[in-house]
């Protein structure tokens, strides 16, 4: 068992999650609760205040992607108390409260029950039993999205591979964690569309909704018009985003966004104006809500991950244990709506703690609900 860090030691562990004293109190409160996160008793409790209301985010709505607890999964049984590897984890994350997951790949260290790589038909069927054994339901996953255009063969079977896995575990949706093109330019953008349509169109014959993560990058604005450069692209914009061109232009039955809440809260800190046709500056502060909105059912996944902001780091906040920072996520969902058709995962990039912390991500994949249950 770990121990959760000491009452006698709140400088260290403000230090160690860059928390301020009122996030500190938060986060030391569901550390303490989750002292057990080894092996936790049950179900974690409502946020203070909480106790016996209805969230709005319904209990079987309640998710995590795996990436938060990625050095869990990936430890050597034979040498760490603790859980590791997918099917002990799965046990921790349904104890806590949990069930929803979604996959970030299907490694685990060798030794772990199933070996290595569960990324095969035979993988998926006992991921799965590990799953139901605990209650669990896969509904989503970052995972292969072909690189080439056309498809080559080779990555079009992998690719079909990875639908019959999906079903395989039960998910509704199949996703990656990459933007569908990193490029700036309007005719990258028409191409990676065609693309995802296509791709679209196979997920959506094995039953399977196709979705995109994106960071913040994705949410700046795209060049569609102005001079040209030397190479011939645009230099300037009309004030249409990235993502919302996408979206325009790809088919609602075949391709779907997941919002990462912290990135596009990002986005709205960093992408606030653009150079027009004319060479004018345009002010244009983003409104992530809003954009769902407008695209409304194209958004059936979520990343709940928090954030602190900070005005000397480039993207304007820092990221913090779920239900610490200070982004407003009880507005976000009240105004986005439709909490039985949403699927919020909660995501922490920096949950893992190392050879020091090592029990801190599963704490504060319990933190993360605890706050999730409240909204």
């Amino acid at each position: 068992m770990f121990d959760a860090p000491s009452q006698n030691e709140p400088s260290a562990l403000a230090k160690a999650l860059r928390l301020n004293r009122r996030q500190l109190f938060a986060a030391s409160t569901g550390l303490a609760a989750a002292a057990a996160v080894a092996l936790p008793a049950g179900p974690a409790a409502a946020a203070p205040g909480t106790k016996g209301k209805s969230g709005a985010i319904p209990k079987g709505k309640r998710g995590i992607i795996l990436y938060t607890v990625r050095d869990a999964i990936s430890r050597d049984p034979n040498t760490f108390n603790g859980p590791s590897g997918f099917k002990e984890v799965f046990e921790a994350l349904a104890k806590i409260g949990y069930k929803q997951v979604e996959f970030a790949g299907y490694s685990q260290h060798a030794n772990a029950p199933g070996g290595a790589s569960l990324e095969s038909v035979e993988g998926a069927k006992q991921l799965r039993k590990w799953l139901n054994d605990n209650g669990l339901k896969a509904q989503g996953n970052h995972g292969f999205i072909p690189s080439s255009w056309p498809f080559t063969d080779a990555d079009l079977e992998r690719f079909k591979l990875h639908t019959e896995i999906a079903n395989i575990l039960g998910m509704q949706h199949i996703g990656t964690g990459s933007d569908p093109t990193n490029s700036s330019f309007k005719a990258d953008w028409d191409v990676a569309a065609e693309k995802w349509n296509a791709l679209g169109k196979i997920a959506a014959k094995a039953g399977l909704k196709l979705y995109t993560h994106n960071h913040d990058a994705a949410y700046n604005f795209l060049l569609d018009t102005g001079p040209a450069d030397a190479s011939g692209n645009p230099t300037r914009s009309t004030g249409i985003r990235k993502l919302e061109y996408f979206l325009k232009v790809t088919d609602p039955k075949y391709v779907h966004l997941e919002m990462d809440i912290f990135w596009a809260h990002v986005a709205q800190y960093k992408f606030k104006e653009y150079t027009a046709k004319d060479g004018s500056t345009r002010k244009d502060v983003f409104d992530p809500a809003a954009t769902v909105l407008t695209a409304n059912a194209r958004f059936p996944l979520f990343h709940a991950k928090d954030g602190e902001p900070d005005a000397d780091v480039a993207n304007g906040y820092n990221i913090v244990p779920f239900g610490t920072g200070q982004i407003d996520y009880d507005k976000f969902f009240r105004r986005v709506g439709r909490t039985d058709s949403r699927n919020p995962m909660v995501e922490q990039d920096t949950a893992p703690g190392g050879t020091t912390a090592p029990a801190q991500s599963l704490q504060h994949a319990r933190l993360g609900y605890q706050h999730l249950s409240s909204l």
